[in-house]
C-alpha cells in the first residue's frame, strides 16, 4: 500500500490515474511513445481535442515530469514534445492498455 498524506493516495492505482487519467492524457502519452511531435501534429492525431484542452493537458504532463517541451529559437518558433525518462516508464502500461482495448473492441462494454 502506498500512502501520500498531502493527496490522500491509498494505492499506486490512484497515483497512476491521478497522473495519466482523464480523456486526453493517455492518448497524448501514447502518441509521444511513438515519436517526438509538435503541437500541431498532436492536434491532427487527436482531432476532437480543443487547442485549449491540449495545451492544458500538455502543461500538466510537463509539470508532472512526464513530458518534455523543447522550444527552438527559430522564426516561426518551433516547439516539440517528447516523453521524459519518467514518461518512458509508462510505455509498457500504455501498450498493455492498447492491447486490452483492441481485444475488447467488439465486446459490449
Amino acid at each position: 500500500m502506498v500512502m501520500k498524506a498531502s493527496n490522500n493516495y491509498h494505492c499506486g492505482v490512484e497515483i497512476t490515474l491521478n497522473l495519466i487519467g482523464g480523456k486526453w492524457k493517455g492518448l497524448i502519452l501514447w502518441h509521444l511513445c511513438q515519436k517526438t511531435l509538435r503541437f500541431s501534429q498532436l492536434r491532427r492525431r487527436m482531432q476532437s481535442v480543443t487547442q485549449k484542452m491540449l495545451t492544458q493537458q500538455l502543461r500538466e504532463l510537463e509539470k508532472d515530469g512526464l513530458v518534455h517541451r523543447e522550444v527552438y529559437p527559430e522564426v516561426p518558433p518551433r516547439v516539440e514534445y517528447s516523453l521524459t525518462e519518467k514518461g518512458r516508464t509508462l510505455e509498457p502500461l500504455l501498450t498493455k492498455m492498447c492491447q486490452w482495448g483492441k481485444e475488447r473492441s467488439d465486446d459490449d462494454l
